[in-house]
């Protein structure tokens, strides 16, 4: 079974993630989307918020869950039995700053990453940029998924 997880903080969820987890489904037996804690970090939504949007994205997806975790991701996924780790590139800095960050789970662990570049449509997207938007009362409708907006 081809077991990937889809880490991140999703503070919120965008439709660039959405992009991207939606063209990983058939790639995959199982996608875990997996909310990293950081304790270092200020959240602008609340971790059970950020993972009702979430579950409320894909409650019709077959094959996608949801799960908090905190440490080290290639220790969760071990946790899990995952053997991948799916990330979406953007743009060229997204790919160094991934790249080392794939060099160095691979060091430490047998799992793989696999990069899927953005959808030109969503390739502008991230969540910093959306809660700037929503921070300054912004249009952010466009920018994520409907259990977003709705919230």
């Amino acid at each position: 079974m081809k077991k990937a997880i889809f880490p991140g903080s999703f503070d919120p969820i965008t439709r660039g993630h959405v992009d991207i987890i939606q063209r990983a489904i058939p790639l995959f037996d199982e996608i875990v989307i997996a909310i990293g804690i950081n304790s270092n970090k200020k959240y602008m939504f609340s971790l059970e918020d950020r993972k009702r949007f979430i579950e409320k994205t894909f409650e019709n997806k077959s094959g996608v869950s949801v799960q908090i975790y905190k440490g080290l991701t290639v220790d969760f996924c071990r946790n899990i039995d995952a053997s991948f780790i799916l990330r979406g590139l953007r743009n060229p800095a997204d790919f160094e700053f991934e790249k080392a960050i794939a060099h160095t789970n691979r060091s430490l662990s047998k799992i793989e990453t696999i990069f899927l570049l953005t959808s030109t449509e969503t390739s502008f997207i991230s969540s910093s940029i959306v809660r700037d938007v929503i921070h300054n009362q912004g249009s952010y409708r466009h920018l994520v998924p409907k259990s977003v907006v709705q919230s």
